[in-house]
């Protein structure tokens, strides 16, 4: 019969977590969790997006009869693990900061806001919803939209998640957006600002950064990515967070496949990027960028060839 030195492995994990923790100034004394929980987080969302849509991504037995009951007992179950999760970040943050103390009204007054501004994510989803049916041959009804484009999957959580960013819980909101990229391969930092109608096609490898801004009616394709030029550091070599890095991408614009979008710069109102173009420089109002475009069909169009 094979046997396994069980009791060394567990000793030896047991030395590894107490050394990470101890060079973390992580709470050895906690007893409980300190983090919040990415599966809780999951059934948090699902739950959400049965209130938000309960007739498509409800409950497949739902009647329209029952469909504000559902919403009601839905809601109140899903708020009430969200504010669980809510106080776990709070006081995560709190004992980094070496200030721990009670959070329950700070977490309440978030999961209220986050609750409060549910009908205007909504409203916003719909206009992303028929984005993507107007923006899509293929597409047959705004309902195959919502039920099957990963697009519009990856929309739903980025709206959620960049409300929790705005209420100040980064770590819930980038557990949010993961959940989304490793469904459907785009990758939307919670911290992003995307504007009403944003229609992502096809979608897979779609990186759009934290301090990105697009405005409505936008339209990208797969493989695009809205990254940073370069990673500004300190005088200690530590790089600096939350500086503006990523495009501004200005009300309908169109993207195609394999652009690579890099820096601050600015795209300007319905300029045309056309695919695999790795483009450095500000493009203006209604300008047009092809990765073969000749230099002189560039210049005529008020830009540089890229």
């Amino acid at each position: 019969m094979a046997t396994f030195d069980i009791t060394g492995v567990v000793q030896s994990l047991h030395e590894a977590r107490h050394s990470w923790r101890q060079t973390q100034r992580r709470n050895s004394e906690a007893g409980n969790r300190e983090f919040p929980s990415r599966d809780a987080l999951s059934s948090i969302i699902d739950c959400l997006k049965g209130v938000l849509f309960p007739m498509r991504l409800g409950p497949p037995d739902l009647r329209q009869e029952s469909e504000d009951f559902h919403v009601a007992h839905a809601l109140d179950a899903s708020l009430h693990a969200l504010l669980h999760q809510v106080k776990r970040e709070l006081a995560y943050n709190a004992n980094l900061r070496g200030d721990g103390g009670p959070v329950d009204e700070e977490a309440l007054t978030a999961v209220r806001s986050f609750a409060a501004a549910l009908p205007g994510i909504r409203t916003l989803l719909d206009s992303d919803v028929l984005a993507a049916y107007q923006g899509d041959p293929a597409a047959r009804s705004v309902d195959e939209v919502l039920l099957c484009y990963p697009g519009v999957l990856a929309m739903i959580h980025y709206r959620l998640a960049h409300q929790l960013y705005a209420l100040g819980l980064p770590l819930l909101a980038r557990i949010v957006s993961e959940l989304a990229h490793s469904a459907t391969g785009i990758d939307i930092h919670p911290g992003a600002q995307i504007g009403a109608g944003f229609f992502i096609d096809h979608g897979t490898g779609v990186v759009i950064g934290e301090t990105a801004v697009i405005g409505e009616r936008v339209r990208v394709y797969q493989a695009v990515t809205l990254g940073a030029k370069r990673f500004p550091t300190d005088a200690e070599g530590n790089l600096q967070k939350g500086l503006p890095r990523h495009p501004v991408v200005e009300d309908d614009v169109v993207i195609y496949a394999g652009a690579t979008i890099l820096g601050r710069i600015t795209l300007g109102k319905g300029a045309v990027i056309g695919g695999n173009v790795w483009l450095t420089h500000d493009v203006p109002a209604g300008g047009r960028v092809a990765q073969a475009e000749s230099r002189e069909g560039a210049q005529a169009n008020g830009i540089g060839a890229s």
